[in-house]
């Protein structure tokens, strides 16, 4: 039976660890992506003469990175003293773009690989206005790499793995594609520096039960697929799945509820963590990314693992109010966020 927490961190204790942030190093290797919006204004559209179609009429781009690079740019809002990046790119245009945004946050671009041979994962989302403010979104357009990356790929970022393990505290994970950089191999060697006794935090979309002597941060549906039945059940039911992930591990384990906020369970409990209690309008897209950057860069700084989740917890409700994009949130807006929902 889970526990739910009854003491809040103070603001005091909050600043306290957030000002520790300043000798956090953080690393983190992961599924690189770039999130791109086309607006089109549909009152400038006029009927093709080559084809029956009213064309698209782009008069607004915008992007950001999303996946393991929102994940990096949530890191580096919270400005640690050292954040490393291992992730691969294409030598499309679309990795230029996804390089200039993330250096552009004051990221460390050197360990990224770029891969003539791979795609740059993309997203690419058109929109639509008229003569009303309502926003009409076409179907998405995606850019994935459809094959494993080559053998001399794949010994470049276990190269760069190694090289960022020996730099920083923590190591965050972001295993999101079916033909990403994490491989096999790159998990193997992640448990193995687990199993030495470095700290890894896993958030693996599909393949969470193929890591050992790692924390993983699966939310309740990615849990209940790898280490249940598949069906997601109330409450009690998942908080015995957390305890199963946390012994199956031999680490602390998480598991984030969306509204509910998450579990933090090791070999002695497991703990409810409350979410703030966020009033609509909201939006949830890369809230994983800020939990996964805020619990880790917390934890690099001295948090313990309530603490840590307690202020992940706080960057998700500052993260899921910027609205139509991948936000981050830096450590006056967390401090804002404790006011707002917890003061």
């Amino acid at each position: 039976m889970y526990k739910t927490m009854d003491k809040p961190l103070i603001r005091t204790g909050l600043a306290e660890l957030l000002q520790k942030v300043d000798h956090a190093r953080v690393g983190l290797i992961g599924d690189l992506c770039l999130d791109l919006y086309w607006l089109a204004d549909m009152k400038l559209s006029e009927l093709s003469r080559e084809t029956p179609h009213y064309p698209l009429p782009v008069v607004e781009e915008r992007f950001a990175p999303g996946g393991a690079g929102n994940a990096a740019n949530n890191i580096a809002a919270l400005k640690p003293a050292k954040l490393l990046v291992v992730g691969l790119v294409g030598e499309d245009w679309r990795g230029g773009l996804l390089l200039s945004a993330l250096e552009a946050a004051g990221i460390d671009c050197s360990c990224i690989i770029r891969d003539a041979d791979r795609v740059t994962n993309t997203y690419i989302k058109p929109l639509r206005r008229g003569i009303s403010d309502v926003v009409y979104e076409d179907p998405r357009l995606d850019f994935e790499s459809r094959e494993p990356v080559s053998s001399q790929t794949e010994a470049r970022v276990l190269a760069a793995l190694e090289a960022m393990a020996a730099q920083v505290d923590v190591i965050c994970v972001s295993d999101q594609m079916k033909y990403g950089c994490i491989t096999p191999a790159v998990r193997t060697r992640l448990s193995e520096l687990g199993g030495a006794g470095k700290t890894v935090i896993v958030d693996s979309r599909d393949r969470a039960a193929d890591y050992t002597n790692v924390t993983l941060k699966p939310n309740e549906v990615e849990a209940s697929r790898a280490f249940g039945d598949g069906s997601v059940s109330g409450l009690e039911q998942l908080s015995l799945l957390a305890e199963k992930i946390a012994a199956k591990c031999g680490r602390t384990a998480l598991m984030t509820l969306g509204e509910h906020g998450c579990f933090v369970a090791d070999a002695d409990s497991v703990t409810l963590c409350p979410a703030c209690k966020v009033e609509p309008p909201i939006d949830f897209c890369g809230a994983g990314d800020t939990f996964l950057a805020g619990y880790g860069t917390l934890l690099a700084a001295g948090a313990s693992p309530l603490q840590a989740a307690q202020i992940a917890c706080l960057c998700s409700a500052v993260t899921i109010k910027k609205i139509g994009t991948t936000g981050t949130a830096a450590r006056e807006e967390v401090l804002a966020a404790w006011d707002a929902y917890i003061g």
